[in-house]
């Protein structure tokens, strides 16, 4: 019995990370695609490792992929011990994976020679491919492995390390070439971030909706009877009158928020009511954590 069942784990197991790294692979290939058809032929930059490797690439001619992997190879030295081992073997992964995709997709067609239609969809594509590379839960490794470092000792986030390597790779490429390139760059780069968000959290389907009233029993009868939604009650207290109150908690679909109101201002027109966006929701009535 107890056999079997670690069997069962280990496929599973073995299922998952299979599934992370042709993700990871996947990943590479749609940032390869973006960075040989867009970046590289309109000479925009990138941010991190990648940036510095396109900028030696215009300067010297280098071999964008093997430069990556040369560049990312001390960082990984430094990171053995400091970071965490899970997140560098995907990072090398990752890494891996964008210099091999990088020479196979080298001879891909130039989609445009526009560098601002280059910029946004380049972003747009290479968010796709680095959101599906971060689901995977791979890395391209570079300077988010110093920015982990330098987080360790520095008063500075690893927002904030990665903002400021980013900001001088622009800033060389606008010394170096021309000031538009950096422009166009922070354009990429803005779109790209938007994208990652928008793949590794999906497009906001749900809202949370929080009420504060005198009559919680009413709402939450009608919320589940009308809506078909779960209802949490939370005991709470106001700070300057005292009084306790029963905050009703549910979480709703887009498509119900109208409904909600309306049962809300019909029950309790004097209410108080916080709605907010949720990103994602696991659990009865949503989605699961297969595949998390």
């Amino acid at each position: 019995m107890m056999l079997n069942k670690l069997k069962l784990i280990w496929s599973r197991s073995s299922w998952l990370m299979a599934k992370r790294i042709l993700g990871i692979f996947i990943g590479a290939i749609i940032v390869a695609l973006s960075i040989n058809s867009l970046i590289i032929p309109n000479k925009i930059a990138d941010g991190g490792v990648t940036g510095i490797a396109i900028i030696l690439h215009y300067l010297v001619n280098w071999p964008i992929s093997l430069t990556i992997l040369f560049l990312n190879i001390p960082l990984f030295i430094l990171g053995w011990k400091m970071v965490g081992r899970s997140f560098l073997v995907y990072s090398i992964l990752g890494v891996s994976a964008l210099s091999l995709a990088l020479d196979l997709t080298a001879g891909v067609l130039q989609l445009t020679t526009d560098s601002l239609l280059a910029s946004i969809f380049g972003g747009v594509i290479s968010g796709i491919g680095m959101g599906v590379i971060f689901r995977s839960r791979g890395s391209l490794g570079g300077t988010d492995i110093l920015a982990v470092l330098l987080s360790r000792t520095t008063p500075f986030s690893v927002g904030q390390i990665l903002l400021g390597i980013d900001a001088l790779i622009f800033l060389m490429a606008a010394i170096l070439f021309r000031p538009e390139m950096a422009m166009y760059a922070a354009i990429y780069m803005f779109i790209a971030t938007k994208v990652i968000d928008l793949v590794q959290e999906g497009m906001s389907h749900y809202k949370s909706v929080m009420i504060i009233t005198s009559q919680p029993q009413e709402i939450a009868v009608d919320i589940m009877a009308k809506l078909d939604r779960g209802v949490t009650y939370f005991n709470a207290s106001g700070a300057y009158s005292g009084e306790t109150k029963r905050v009703v908690y549910c979480v709703i679909s887009r498509t119900q928020l109208s409904q909600i109101k309306e049962i809300i201002h019909n029950c309790d027109a004097q209410a108080f009511v916080a709605i907010s966006e949720i990103p994602e929701v696991v659990g009865e009535g949503f989605s699961s954590w297969k595949g998390h």
